[in-house]
């Protein structure tokens, strides 16, 4: 559980019931996309989940591709991809 994300600080953080409620996902749909690690939120010392604000705003893109279609392989790779893109583009501006 050491590798587990931080949220930054400036970030809200969420239990999984208030992050299904405002992401508009259920709570068993969250837990599916952390299985297949599509979203990894932080954990307290306990091992409960914390969802910052970023987790929210992913959780929803994901839900956003899975109503068009798309299935969550594909999912992985467009969120791999607008992860480099937007990578390549913050190196492109320093």
């Amino acid at each position: 559980m050491t590798d587990a994300p931080r949220v930054p600080a400036e970030q809200r953080v969420h239990i999984m019931s208030v992050a299904a409620e405002m992401s508009g996902a259920g709570v068993q749909t969250l837990r599916l996309y952390e299985r297949r690690n599509l979203v990894r939120p932080a954990r307290t010392h306990t091992g409960a989940r914390r969802y910052g604000d970023d987790d929210i705003a992913r959780i929803r893109r994901i839900t956003d591709l899975v109503q068009t279609g798309i299935n969550l392989v594909a999912v992985d790779r467009i969120l791999a991809l607008e992860d480099e893109i937007a990578a390549l583009k913050q190196q492109l501006s320093r």
